[in-house]
């Protein structure tokens, strides 16, 4: 059987406050830019309106089927090519696109703009692919997506409390919010459409994540009852590079899916093939230096006991001291 990164004996922990420093720096230019740039760029699914997509015959020009969708008299709609310089989709958003008291969304629109490209380009286009959403469903989607969000996380904090002691799942817990800050800071720097795919892809990264997070606090855990070391932070440690081989291949193979996805799969399951590419870093990242420093502050806070009310475990170094008494080190791959 393959064996890499056995027996490997890496400080990984010793090196929070960079990774604190750069993830607070990511998060803080991310959703700093809601303030600048306004809001999430939210699919039709969630604000009401119509998608239209296009192939031609020849490359095209954004700008030119701007101004034959303005001269149909839909204003305001948004033209993105939709990846070859053939293939563009149309956007209309709001009252142009569905009837603000039924929520029907108006089928006059792709008429309209179907009307005003064949009268430009004759066969030259051809219309893929079209949909409409009404305000109305939109509104309900916008819920039942935060719902999902909601329940997911509150069921894997169930899970983790019944799993783990609190001081376990209270770390996973804070990882797992700082997974969705992150993303959502990824989301809005780079400007992707949140559609339910994209959401799909949040909900699929936090069980990745909270999986990663859980393998490791399972190892710490069993450690802790072997009492194979006094010192939490060497025994933290010791976890991570136990489960680092395992993760290390995990995360691998599913890189290789999600590029997979991401090279060939199209435009419609892009997004969520970068927000799982993205997540898949974000995971290994914070079950380490997220999670795994939060455990380790929280023994230092409240300390484990035995029966006599005796702390099982030494106070573990405080983690602002990042350079004080380094833990002793074996050669790498020598036996535990």
């Amino acid at each position: 059987m393959l064996r890499i990164f056995h027996n490997t004996t890496y400080d990984f922990i010793r090196w929070w406050r960079t990774a604190a420093a750069l993830t607070i720096a990511f998060i803080v230019i991310g959703l700093g830019s809601f303030a600048v740039t306004g809001g999430v760029n939210w699919s039709i699914e969630f604000t009401g309106g119509t998608l239209i997509q296009l192939k031609f015959a020849k490359p095209a020009d954004a700008a030119e089927i701007r101004a034959v969708v303005d001269g149909a008299g839909i204003g305001g709609a948004e033209i993105q090519q939709f990846g070859s310089n053939t293939e563009f989709t149309v956007r209309a958003r709001g009252e142009n696109a569905a009837d603000a008291r039924t929520g029907v969304a108006g089928g006059a629109v792709r008429e309209g703009v179907e009307r005003a490209l064949k009268a430009k380009y004759g066969d030259g286009v051809k219309v893929v692919r079209s949909g409409s959403v009404g305000p109305k469903v939109g509104a309900e989607l916008s819920r039942g997506a935060f719902i999902a969000m909601l329940l997911g996380s509150l069921i894997t904090l169930v899970y983790l409390a019944i799993r783990f002691e609190w001081r376990f799942g209270l770390a996973a817990v804070l990882s797992t919010a700082h997974d969705i800050l992150v993303t959502l800071a990824f989301i809005k720097l780079f400007h992707f459409e949140v559609s339910l795919t994209v959401v799909a892809a949040i909900l699929t990264l936090l069980g990745y994540s909270m999986n990663d997070t859980i393998i490791i606090f399972d190892r710490v855990r069993e450690n802790v009852k072997k009492g194979r070391k006094s010192n939490f932070y060497d025994l933290l440690n010791e976890s991570v590079n136990e489960t680092l081989p395992r993760s290390i291949l995990t995360h691998t193979t599913t890189l290789a899916a999600t590029l997979a996805l991401l090279i060939f799969a199209g435009e419609v399951i892009r997004p969520f093939a970068w927000v799982m590419f993205f997540g898949i870093f974000i995971a290994t990242f914070s079950s380490i230096y997220v999670a795994s420093p939060l455990l380790m502050w929280i023994e230092n806070k409240w300390p484990r006991t035995d029966g006599a009310g005796r702390p099982t475990t030494q106070a573990s170094r405080n983690p602002a001291a990042s350079g004080a008494q380094r833990p002793s080190r074996q050669p790498a791959g020598a036996g535990r």
